[in-house]
């Protein structure tokens, strides 16, 4: 009779815990456990406590009722979003330790984390490679560092607090895979809803004091909240219409997102079969044009230079009417630089044309300085008090400050006193409230929560202008364009016809023909005897040492010449990993040997 399979370890559990910030409730009894395999994603408003709850669960914040355990001798490995790297160390300190080259370049967790994270093991893009000192560094390149360290330790529990900030398209995929392939159970928040699809098993929901559990990645997540909601029909009518749209968007647009909805697949169809597809392209397509003429931005043969550097050369490309474009890229290939050069409609070389009709709002990376005594809703009405949206939609300025999450009591506040995710939604509200027909979006993603992206997108997707959207958010390049172009960092400007998909194939194997053409270099040893040191007491050896020293020095010889050939041979198959441990297995035998016959020279030497 089979045995029955090992229950699953418990790793951490909570117990009625409560957590109270001046008079507001943050954390109500809440009672969750993780066990051994959980992939475990937390989504909820900014301020609803997500933090606070992976904080309280990795002990690192006490609650104020309730407690927390964890199971003996339990690996916590945690990611904040505020790293505690010694800004004096190298980044081979924190991330490799005291590790021989051959010896970390033989691991295969150590190799793939470097490639994944950094491009390569001789880390391109910084200074000194490894050698390069923390202490100057971006706070994305220091965050890369403080995951690359999490990530090369063995761990029985990973807790994230948004590991895709500072991550381009493709090393939020590769992060997805590498965690897709570890064994250690996982707690990850974060906003970027493709990541959660590819990644969680479950779903906690913060909301207002308590979590909701879910079966199921993100999609699953959706179906199963719209469900909830359509059994509590007229609560949160708003929100739950919202629901419903990206559950249809979900279900037709993208059936792959999700294999096995852990709820009545019967009754999700039930719930969006009145609900028409996100945009018609076609009547947005039309009022554009109306809007906008034939002409919206021409480029002719132009180049894109920052500084001395040039970034795009010879590009001839037309945005259009109603034209919807997503712009992926590797960091630094000129994504901003492009969208600059647009706005101001001049570049370092090249014709750029703008259409005399075009109304231009730029949503850049930095947020734009509003006055901080200033309320939310004055700031707002400053641009203007009503806004038409197209198809119809016309709405007044606090309408559209409650569909970015500013209620009514909230719109009273003062600039100044808002956090970085509210402070981004009013720059976001203040540039569609100037009814612009152009908009270019660079990182709109930045600090906002999943319910205020689901309101950008519902804002969008009835909006008849063109579009050109700059992210590394897959989910929402891919809700809110219909065309995805790339720049992979050879000056020219690509349409891919697969999407961001085809985008992380081609970089995955641009990566991967990077890493096989440099390898790093093994780490000195310490010197062996030189032929010459061996020499030097020959004349004082009696004949049978002597004839044990050159055979010794024979086989030293015969091992240098197999050490040289595994190293090249680790280099031709730097990307196959399995191939790589084998060889470092080898090359570790090797390695013991030689240090038995090097003491065993030095014994004979020294008994002259």
């Amino acid at each position: 009779m089979p045995e029955s399979p090992k229950p699953a370890r418990n790793l951490a559990n909570l117990e009625s815990v409560g957590k109270v910030y001046g008079t507001r409730a943050v954390l109500d009894g809440v009672s969750l456990g993780v066990g051994e395999g959980d992939r475990i994603g937390v989504v909820g408003r900014n301020g609803d406590g997500k933090t606070t709850l992976v904080r309280i669960l990795a002990r690192q914040e006490e609650p104020d009722e309730g407690r927390v355990t964890h199971s003996g001798g339990l690996r916590l490995g945690v990611l904040t979003q505020h790293d505690s790297l010694d800004p004096a160390a190298t980044v081979r300190q924190e991330v490799i330790g005291d590790l021989a080259d051959h010896e970390w370049a033989g691991d295969a967790r150590v190799r793939t984390v470097l490639t994944g994270l950094f491009g390569g093991l001789d880390l391109p893009g910084f200074p000194l490679g490894l050698d390069t000192v923390i202490g100057p560094l971006s706070g994305g390149e220091r965050r890369r560092i403080a995951l690359a360290k999490l990530l090369i330790a063995d761990q029985d529990l990973i807790v994230l607090d948004e590991p895709t900030n500072h991550l381009d398209v493709e090393g939020i995929a590769w992060l997805a895979s590498h965690l897709r392939g570890r064994r250690s159970a996982l707690v990850v928040v974060t906003h970027d809803r493709w990541f959660l699809d590819q990644v969680c098993t479950r779903m906690w929901d913060v909301l207002r004091g308590t979590v909701h559990t879910y079966e199921g990645g993100y999609s699953d997540y959706v179906f199963a909240r719209a469900e909830r909601e359509r059994l509590a029909a007229g609560e949160e009518a708003k929100r739950q219409n919202l629901v419903r749209k990206e559950l249809a968007w979900l279900r037709r647009g993208a059936p792959a997102r999700t294999s096995k909805p852990r709820f009545r697949v019967e009754a999700a169809n039930a719930l969006i079969a009145d609900v028409p597809p996100p945009r018609d392209n076609a009547e947005l397509t039309r009022f554009a044009s109306a809007r906008l003429g034939k002409t919206v931005y021409d480029l002719e043969d132009v180049t894109v230079a920052a500084g001395d550097r040039e970034l795009l050369t010879h590009l001839t490309w037309q945005l259009g009417p109603g034209d919807r474009v997503g712009l992926v890229g590797v960091n630094g290939a000129g994504k901003t630089s492009l969208l600059r050069a647009m706005a101001a409609g001049e570049a370092s070389a090249g014709r750029i044309t703008v259409g005399k009709t075009v109304r231009l709002a730029y949503l850049s990376q930095e947020v734009a300085e509003v006055a901080p005594q200033l309320r939310v809703l004055q700031a707002v009405e400053q641009i203007r008090a009503r806004v038409d949206l197209g198809g119809g939609r016309e709405m007044t300025a606090s309408q559209l400050c409650e569909r970015f999450g500013f209620g009514r009591e909230r719109q009273w506040t003062p600039v100044g006193d808002l956090s970085g995710g509210e402070r981004r939604r009013l720059q976001i509200l203040r540039l569609l409230m100037d009814e612009p027909n152009v908009l270019f979006l660079d990182e709109p993603t930045n600090d906002l929560d999943i319910e205020t992206l689901t309101q950008l997108e519902d804002v969008l997707d009835g909006w008849p202008g063109s579009l050109v959207v700059v992210s590394h958010d897959r989910y929402f390049v891919e809700r809110t364009t219909d065309r995805v172009f790339a720049l992979l960092g050879d000056g020219r400007l690509r349409m891919l016809p697969r999407g961001i998909e085809e985008y992380v194939e081609r970089r995955t194997a641009r990566l991967a023909e990077a890493a096989s053409a440099q390898p790093p270099a093994p780490a000195p040893r310490a010197a062996p005897p030189t032929p010459e040191d061996r020499a030097a007491p020959a004349a004082q050896l009696s004949r049978a040492t002597q004839k044990e020293i050159q055979r010794i020095e024979r086989q030293l010889d015969r091992l240098g010449e197999k050490e040289s050939a595994l190293h090249s041979e680790m280099a031709e198959n730097a990307t196959d990993f399995q191939r790589i441990a084998g060889l470092d297995a080898r090359l570790r035998e090797l390695t013991e040997q030689r240090d038995e016959l090097e003491t065993r020279w030095l014994e004979l030497a020294d008994g002259a």
